[in-house]
């Protein structure tokens, strides 16, 4: 007489975990869309200064890609990838600004990030002082931009009218190939490799799954220069292969890359399309790891919080030093040099700061904090945010979004100098490194705004 009581009791106890499941995979909702960004050949490409001519080819389709989520609230968040530089500010202030009016999405719940290919093609107001292009590329320069502005504007829209309840599981792998570049030698910090230096080898992973168990699309990110590649073809890189790997193992899937605090990180040795291809083979293998495991499933809402603060540069050089850089060989210290002349001659004063630095802070469900910063944000910066904010959750650090203005490096970085804390403000187009404090002004404002967006739901009133 036991026994049938048993078996319904264990068939009640079967209804009752998958009724709790389904409940839990339907607390969200998620979209996916993608649209194809290839410029025509015959655009200048981004991201060398040594390159003395336009695009000759493709070896693969360049993307931008969204992902849209919808809490059980109603709060949405979009995340965009792209296989581009960097997207300046004008660009990512012009598409966020007309996603809000036309779909209401807050500012703070858009991220826009770019995998930072140098295989892509030059975007204006990003690095413009180290291309030395013909006259002819700016027209063609700003049609492409405009498009590019439309396109991005379409894969958010499509992505927030392709909402559907999914189920979202998040994990974390690891790759090797990224190397820290900034060697110690007797003359200073040059750009080169230090196999001793600081890395972050992470592969963080957000699945979107439908509810019948279908693999929707995946988003990732690792630290590392998308840089393997120098060639006169468009390309995305060693991410572009990852993403192309991952999508062709899952059919139906969108792969979707961001770049993370990889500043100070270059994929060592590199030059050659092989090496391209294994290390996007080596990124996208971390990635269906996890897929393949256990992963846990996020639950609870979603919380979202962005402001933009001024960076200090530190004081700029006399009038004397730019006349003297304006008679340079070098294009892009003589172009610095002759814009900021013009601006003294008018009687204008140099930029003492960056006046609009984007710091991004969002809670997926209970457990992920994901950070988003802008620039090209040096490693230090994900080692110690993760230290600090991440004793009881995984904490994921973008950089590359929102806008790309110049490298970020931390405290360290500034004062040991080279490239990443000095002179790579030549081809940004700024007067002067960074003042001494950058740091703790950005983690800071990490710190503050990620004490807006607690794990709990009762922790915060309602926001849509």
């Amino acid at each position: 007489m036991r026994c049938p009581n048993a078996l319904v009791a264990l068939i009640l106890a079967a209804i009752s975990v998958g009724s709790s499941s389904q409940t839990a995979s339907g607390e969200f909702k998620a979209g996916v869309a993608r649209v194809t960004i290839t410029p025509d050949v015959g655009l200048w490409m981004a991201g060398y200064a040594s390159r003395n001519k336009p695009a000759e080819g493709k070896l693969q389709e360049l993307y931008a890609k969204a992902v849209a989520l919808e809490d059980a609230q109603g709060t949405r968040l979009v995340v965009v990838t792209s296989d581009l530089i960097g997207l300046p500010r004008s660009l990512s202030d012009a598409v966020a600004a007309e996603v809000v009016r036309t779909t209401g999405l807050p500012r703070a719940n858009l991220m826009l990030t770019a995998s930072h290919t140098h295989c892509g093609p030059v975007l204006r107001d990003n690095l413009m002082d180290i291309y030395e292009m013909p006259a002819d590329q700016m027209p063609k320069l700003n049609r492409y931009i405009e498009e590019l502005e439309k396109k991005l504007i379409l894969v958010i829209r499509d992505a927030l009218a392709d909402l559907k309840p999914a189920r979202l599981t998040y994990g974390e792998g690891h790759a090797r190939f990224a190397v820290n570049r900034r060697q110690p030698t007797a003359n200073g910090i040059i750009n080169g490799a230090n196999p001793a230096g600081p890395v972050d080898h992470s592969v963080p992973v957000l699945a979107v799954w439908s509810l019948e168990g279908r693999l929707r699309a995946v988003v990732f990110g690792y630290a590392c220069h998308n840089t393997t590649l120098q060639f006169y073809q468009w390309c995305g890189d060693y991410a572009g292969f990852a993403q192309a790997w991952l999508e062709e193992r899952r059919p139906g899937a969108v792969a979707l890359f961001w770049a993370g605090c990889g500043g100070d990180a270059n994929p060592l040795p590199r030059s050659t399309v092989e090496l391209c291809e294994k290390y996007g083979r080596q990124l996208a293998e971390a990635v269906a790891g996890v897929l393949d495991s256990q992963l846990p499933p996020l639950q609870g809402r979603i919380v979202a919080r962005y402001e933009a603060i001024s960076l200090p540069l530190s004081e700029a050089p006399s009038r004397e030093h730019w006349a003297a850089e304006a008679l340079s060989k070098n294009y892009s210290v003589r172009t610095r040099a002759t814009r900021f002349l013009r601006l003294l001659e008018a009687g204008e004063r140099l930029p003492r700061e960056y006046p609009a630095y984007p710091v991004q802070v969002w809670r997926l469900g209970d457990k992920v904090l994901w950070i988003a910063l802008g620039g090209e944000v040096v490693v230090d910066y994900a080692l110690r945010l993760k230290r600090e904010l991440g004793k009881d959750r995984p904490v994921w650090v973008t950089a590359y979004a929102n806008d790309v203005m110049a490298y970020i490096p931390s405290e360290r970085v500034l004062k040991e100098g080279g490239y990443e804390g000095d002179s790579s403000m030549i081809g940004y187009g700024l007067p002067a490194k960074w003042a001494e404090g950058i740091e703790e002004r950005i983690v800071g404002k990490v710190l503050e705004l990620a004490r807006q967006t607690p794990g709990r739901a009762s922790a915060l009133p309602g926001k849509r």
